[in-house]
């Protein structure tokens, strides 16, 4: 099983960016997507998560301007990322739990600076 994440890259403050998590291999359930970032010289920390009843949550950081979703047919997730702001500057990983296997993407940059 793999989960390939993409779509990060440098932003300007105030822009946006759309991350996809891809699933391959032998994994045909999706009970949660999540993604979480890690900030250099930081701890890896929930950004947002979803589960198959469409229950999210969100840090307080990015409530209201972040939004998570997926598409199970297409084995796929999503973060649509708005407002950035140079805090968010960070490697994003998604994961996948799978009934009680978890599995982690690779990580994707993404880094909001002017």
């Amino acid at each position: 099983v793999q989960l390939q994440a993409s779509g990060g890259g440098l932003v300007q403050p105030g822009g946006s960016l759309r991350l996809s998590c891809a699933a391959s291999g032998r994994i045909f359930r999706f009970h949660v997507w999540g993604w979480y970032r890690q900030a250099p010289g930081k701890q890896r920390e929930l950004v947002a998560q979803i589960s198959n009843s469409d229950s999210t949550a969100y840090a307080d950081s990015v409530k209201g301007r972040f939004t998570i979703s997926r598409d199970n047919a297409q084995r796929t997730g999503f973060l649509q990322m708005n407002s950035l702001t140079p805090e968010d500057t960070a490697v994003y990983y998604c994961k996948v739990q799978s009934g009680r296997t978890i599995y982690w993407g690779q990580g994707t940059q993404v880094t909001v600076s002017s």
